[in-house]
C-alpha cells in the first residue's frame, strides 16, 4: 500500500533491491509484532520493493503440527531413556491423543473451527498434563461449576480457549524438557542476550549443533528465501529484534541466510539493539550481519539502500555499525529523521493474519487482551510527551524525541488498515498516548462514524477527566493500561511521575465509570524503597481493587538501566552503581547498592501472589501483612514490659502473627476519601 501522506520523490537507484523484513522467534502468537509492518509500509511508500514474514508464528505452527508432535515424541523417547520427568512421562502416555488433537486445536485457536469448543470443554477430548492441575484450585462448595464465575453458563468458546491454552503450555513444557530448556512462547534463549557484556555465550550457542527447533527454523528460512530470492534482484534481509528473547533466533536466521544466499545483505535493528547495543564493538556480530542500525529504521534504511544501490557514499550512512578491516565502525551522517507524520501507513500485507493464535492463559478480562485477539498495532505519536520518569530510558530517541501527527492523518491510517485487514481492533502502542491526541482522534472517529475497538497505554494524569474518559469510550476505547509504579507519594515524586496516588485513584475510577477496563503497571525495589513503603504500596493497590478503580495489574522488579536518569545520576537517588563487566556486546542493566538493604526479591513473591488473587477478587478484605508473613523470615517481636522472646508479637485486633511485617500506615478509607475529592489535588 502506497501512502499518500508523503510525496517525497522515489530514490534514484542503479538497481531495484527487494527488502525482506522478518519477525524472529519469539514475540507473541496472537498478532504480528508491528515493526515489520511499519517498515514495510514506509519502504513501499518510497517505491522500494518490500515484503515481510513472521518466522515466530511459522516456527510454532511447524512445531505444533501432527508431524511436529511425532518428531517431538522421538526427542522425548531419546531423553527419557536417561532422564525421568513427570512432564515427559505424561506426554509419552498420551502421545497418540496429542498427535490426533494438535491440528484441530490449532485451527480452533486460529478461529477456523469454533464448533470444536464443545468437545474441548467436555474434558474428555484433550489430553491433560500438569498444566491442568491449575484448575483444581477452583472449587464450588455447592457442587456447581467451579469455573462458572469466569465463564458463566454459555461461555463455551472462552472456556475452550483456556483449556486449549493449557494444552499448548503442557506441550511447551515438553519442548523445554526434551529439546531446548531456553524455549518459551514469548521469549527464546533470553539469557544469552540480556545485558550480556560478552558475545561469547551467544557465539557458543550459535556454534553448537542444531537442535530440533534450530532445524525447523533453518528449514523455514530456506523456504522463505526460495520464495523471495531471485537471481536478477538483490536481496536485503532485515531482522528486527524488539526483545532479548528474540536475539538468538535472529542470529540463527542470519546464519542460515548467509549459508543459503551468501550475496544477501543482512541488517539487524529493533528495540533490543536501540537500548543494549549502543556501544557495540564486537566484530563477530558481523559474521552474521553486514550492518546494525540504531533507533528508528526509516532514515538509516533509506541511506543504506541508496549507498548499496545508488550514489550515496559510505560516509552518508545514518546511525549504522559495520565491520571494516576487522574492527567495528560507527557511521552517522546526521541526516534528519523522517518526520512521524510522513512515515506512512503500516501494512500487514504478506503476513498470515488468519493463522495467529488467540490464547487465553489468564482469566482476568483485562489481562487477556495481550494474548487474545488479532490487534492492529498502531503508534499515535513518536516518543513520550512527558519524558521525565527517572526509571525510563528518556535519554534515548524512542522516548526523548516527541512528534505527533494530525488526528485526520491518524484516522486515515486507521481507515487504510481496516480496509486492508478487515479487522477493526487496534492496540495503540505508544509509550504514553497524549491526552490531546486521544481527544482529537476520538472526535475524528466519531465524526466519521467509524466503529473500532481500541486500547492503549497512558499516564494517569488529571487531564483524563470523566468527560474525556466517556468520549474515549464512545470512540471505541475498551481498556487502558498505565503506570502507577510504586504506590507511594514520596517515591512517585522521586520518580518524577507527575502524579499522586489520590490522583491515580480518581483517574482510574473515571475510566472504570466509563466502562473502560484499567490495568496498572506496578513496580517494586525502586531505590531507597523501604519495607514499610512496600507494605503501604500493597495496601493502596488493595484499596484500588476493592473500590473498582483497577481490574488488572502486574508487579515489575525495578531494573536500573544505563540510559535512565537513575543510571545516569545515581547520587540523586541515594544509590551506588556497581561496576559493569568489561565487554564489547550488550550494555543496559546495571546493578546498584541500595543503603536500605531490603530484600526486594523476597518481597516480590508476596506482592505478585497478592496481586494475582486481587485480580480474581480474592483476599480484598485481608490484612496485607498476611501476604508478607508467608515469605519474611520468622522472628520474635518483643513487647513493652516483656523479656525479648518471651512471647510472639501479635496484632490484637486480629489475633494473627505477622512477625517482621510492619502494620500499614495507610488509612483504611484512603482511596474512598480520594474518590470523594477530600484528598490531594
Amino acid at each position: 500500500m502506497v501512502s499518500s501522506e508523503d510525496q517525497t520523490p522515489r530514490l534514484k537507484l542503479d538497481a531495484r533491491p527487494k527488502v525482506l523484513s522478518i519477525i524472529p522467534p519469539m514475540t507473541q502468537l496472537n498478532t504480528p509484532y508491528p515493526s515489520t509492518a511499519y517498515i514495510t509500509g514506509f519502504l513501499r511508500s518510497r517505491g522500494i520493493d518490500a515484503v515481510q514474514d513472521d518466522l515466530a508464528l511459522a516456527l510454532v505452527l511447524r512445531m505444533f503440527s501432527a508431524e511436529g508432535i511425532r518428531e517431538l515424541h522421538k526427542a522425548v523417547t531419546a531423553v527419557t531413556a536417561s532422564v525421568a520427568s513427570p512432564i515427559l512421562e505424561s506426554f509419552s502416555e498420551q502421545f497418540d491423543q496429542y498427535r490426533a488433537t494438535i491440528e484441530p486445536v490449532i485451527a480452533f485457536l486460529q478461529g477456523h473451527d469454533t464448533t470444536l469448543a464443545h468437545r474441548i470443554v467436555s474434558r474428555r477430548y484433550l489430553p491433560e498434563g500438569p498444566r491442568f492441575d491449575s484448575l483444581d484450585v477452583y472449587f464450588d462448595p455447592d457442587g456447581g461449576d467451579p469455573l462458572g464465575w469466569a465463564f458463566g453458563a454459555l461461555g463455551v468458546q472462552d472456556r475452550a480457549r483456556h483449556f486449549a491454552t493449557l494444552y499448548l503450555n503442557d506441550l511447551a513444557d515438553v519442548v523445554r524438557d526434551a529439546v531446548d530448556p531456553r524455549f518459551e512462547f514469548v521469549r527464546y534463549a533470553e539469557s544469552l542476550a540480556q545485558s550480556q557484556a560478552s558475545f561469547e555465550p551467544l557465539a557458543k550457542a550459535l556454534a553448537a549443533p542444531f537442535n530440533l527447533l534450530d532445524e525447523y527454523l533453518d528449514e523455514l528460512v530456506v523456504k522463505l528465501l526460495a520464495r523471495h530470492a531471485a537471481e536478477d534482484q538483490a536481496l536485503v534481509v532485515l531482522l528486527s529484534v524488539p526483545f532479548p528473547g528474540s536475539v538468538y533466533a535472529a542470529f540463527r536466521i542470519a546464519q542460515s541466510v548467509k549459508r543459503v544466499a551468501p550475496n544477501a545483505i543482512t541488517v539487524l535493528g529493533g528495540g533490543y539493539v536501540n537500548t543494549e547495543l549502543r556501544e557495540l564493538a564486537e566484530p563477530r556480530v558481523f559474521d552474521y550481519f553486514d550492518y546494525v542500525t540504531l533507533d528508528d529504521g526509516e532514515q538509516p534504511l533509506l541511506s543504506l539502500v541508496e549507498h548499496r544501490f545508488g550514489s550515496r557514499p559510505r560516509g552518508g550512512l545514518q546511525r549504522t555499525y559495520l565491520r571494516e578491516e576487522g574492527t567495528v565502525q560507527f557511521i552517522n551522517a546526521g541526516d534528519p529523521d523522517v518526520p512521524f507524520a510522513h512515515v506512512g501507513t503500516p501494512t500487514w500485507d504478506g503476513l498470515p493474519t488468519d493463522k495467529y493464535l488467540s490464547l487465553l492463559d489468564m482469566l482476568n478480562p483485562m489481562h487477556r487482551l495481550w494474548s487474545d485477539g488479532r490487534w492492529n498495532k498502531l503508534t499515535l505519536a513518536h516518543g513520550c510527551y512527558w519524558k521525565k520518569c527517572s526509571f525510563c530510558d528518556v535519554s534515548l530517541d524512542y522516548i526523548g524525541r516527541y512528534e505527533t501527527a494530525a488526528a485526520s492523518t491518524l484516522a486515515d491510517r486507521i481507515d487504510a488498515i481496516v480496509a486492508e485487514t478487515g479487522e477493526t481492533g487496534f492496540h495503540f502502542v505508544d509509550e504514553a498516548a497524549p491526552p490531546k491526541t486521544l481527544r482529537a482522534l476520538s472526535k475524528e472517529l466519531l465524526q466519521r462514524q467509524r466503529t473500532i475497538s481500541w486500547w492503549g497505554n497512558v499516564r494517569f494524569e488529571k487531564s483524563f477527566t470523566p468527560d474525556l474518559c466517556q468520549l474515549l469510550a464512545d470512540s471505541g476505547c475498551i481498556a487502558i493500561s498505565g503506570g502507577l509504579e510504586v504506590a507511594s507519594d514520596r517515591l512517585l515524586q522521586l520518580m518524577q511521575k507527575g502524579v499522586s496516588v489520590a490522583q491515580v485513584a480518581r483517574v482510574t475510577s473515571a475510566f472504570t465509570d466509563a466502562g473502560i477496563l484499567v490495568h496498572a503497571y506496578l513496580m517494586y525495589g525502586f531505590p531507597t524503597q523501604t519495607l514499610q513503603e512496600t507494605v503501604d504500596a500493597l495496601e493502596y493497590v488493595r484499596q484500588l481493587f476493592a473500590n473498582g478503580c483497577i481490574q488488572s495489574g502486574f508487579f515489575h522488579r525495578f531494573t536500573c538501566t544505563v540510559h535512565s536518569p537513575v543510571g545516569l545520576s545515581p547520587d540523586d537517588y541515594g544509590i551506588q552503581l556497581k561496576s559493569l563487566p568489561p565487554g564489547t556486546f550488550a550494555k543496559n542493566d546495571v546493578g546498584f547498592i541500595d543503603p536500605t538493604g531490603v530484600d526486594h526479591d523476597v518481597l516480590g513473591q508476596a506482592l505478585n501472589k497478592a496481586l494475582y488473587n486481587y485480580m480474581y477478587g480474592i483476599g480484598l478484605d485481608e490484612d496485607v501483612r498476611t501476604w508478607f508473613a508467608e515469605v519474611l523470615p520468622q522472628r520474635e517481636k518483643p513487647r513493652h514490659g516483656t523479656r525479648r522472646g518471651s512471647r510472639r508479637g501479635k496484632d490484637s485486633s486480629r489475633g494473627s502473627t505477622y512477625n517482621a511485617v510492619p502494620r500499614t500506615t495507610v488509612p483504611p478509607d484512603f482511596i474512598e476519601q480520594a474518590l470523594a475529592g477530600r484528598l490531594g489535588t
